[in-house]
């Protein structure tokens, strides 16, 4: 009886489940997605470990390479490079030095520690990838409200097949596209240009002035799947019975759009923004390397010519690492913004 009573009661169908559980839902899930993702990493570190020592090659040639060596002076640097130890003992010395003092081992090509070469390129690659995401998600959201609302008209279909030529054209033809038809009017290389005055302001429009070529390729790739995406998204809430009591009511074609419609159809963005940001990282290595960008693009591309395996195998951990952390925010993020999930 006492059942059915509350089950009649208005006010515990409103209440949110997770609230009923004291917040421990929250804690529950929120400890989940963590341990989750500390075991990706995990995972990570084992299959970088794995994967360049199963790759053809040799660094320790690559190290004595145009140097003549004796058999001892090669054993020596074996050892002091920790190769004449069995893999597994390997593995386990470079699972302990990243966890504890964050140690990457050295470079083969440059003798320097991985984690300091790491260190200097990825601030220019998140300027980079970063400038290109925002400016991509603010057009890309913007054209694809537009496009959803104004469905099957010429505006729509003009951009819808602009952004799916362009999100089909390969990065690195592109930029050298943009390099030719904009010959002299922006530098084709770097980050800085010599004799460029010190100063805040001179040096900030240097960098904006190198930033602009290779911004611009990214941004006419990236933008269109946040086009497609909201555009889709809309789509399927334009005919929601919620945007026909709203018009019921009395409000604008404007405000239905921008109070109602865009807020709920936002969620999948806002997911495939963190989702994409770990992945563009990566696929910024074409970009750097055609305007030799000095990030991390361009220092895979370089590590690549050796191969420099503990370079290679810390730039992988370090980008598949940024792609388990976004998954991670934009999983708990999801929980906020959208009702549905909390409730489940």
């Amino acid at each position: 009886m006492s059942t059915a009573l509350s089950s009649l009661d208005p006010s515990a169908a409103l209440t949110d489940s997770d609230e009923r559980r004291g917040g421990t839902g929250t804690l529950r899930f929120v400890l989940a997605k963590v341990g989750g993702a500390l075991v990706s990493l995990v995972l990570v570190i084992t299959l970088g470990f794995l994967l360049f020592r199963a790759l053809p090659g040799d660094p320790l040639a690559t190290r004595v390479r145009d140097r003549p060596t004796d058999p001892q002076q090669r054993a020596a640097l074996a050892a002091s490079m920790g190769l004449d130890k069995p893999l597994p003992e390997q593995f386990l010395t470079y699972f302990k030095d990243l966890i504890t003092r964050g140690d990457m081992g050295n470079s083969v090509a440059q003798s320097r520690p991985v984690i300091d070469m790491i260190g200097e390129r990825v601030w220019p690659t998140v300027l980079l990838v970063g400038t290109a995401t925002l400016l991509a998600v603010v057009l890309g959201v913007w054209l694809g409200v537009r496009s959803a609302w104004k469905r099957d008209s010429f505006f729509d279909r003009a951009n819808t097949g602009i952004a799916l030529t362009l999100w089909s054209v390969p990065q690195f033809w592109l930029g050298l596209l943009l390099l030719v038809y904009t010959s002299g009017l922006f530098p084709s290389r770097g980050m800085h240009s010599p004799g460029t005055p010190p100063g805040f302001w001179s040096q900030t429009v240097d960098v904006a002035h190198h930033l602009a070529l290779p911004c611009l390729t990214l941004l006419a790739v990236f933008y269109a799947q946040y086009m497609l995406i909201m555009r889709s998204s809309l789509i399927g809430e334009m005919n929601a019975d919620y945007l026909t009591t709203a018009r019921a009511k009395g409000l604008r074609d404007d405000l239905v759009r921008k109070r109602h419609a865009v807020p709920n159809a936002l969620l999948p963005t806002v997911t495939l923004v963190f989702l994409q940001f770990g992945l563009v990282v990566s696929g910024s290595v074409s970009v750097e390397a055609v305007f030799s960008w000095p990030g991390l693009g361009l220092l895979t591309y370089d590590a690549l010519k050796g191969p420099d395996y503990p370079v290679l195998q810390g730039v992988f951990i370090v980008l598949t690492g940024s792609v388990v952390t976004m998954n991670l925010f934009a999983e708990l993020l999801y929980r906020v913004l959208d009702p549905r999930v909390r409730a489940a």
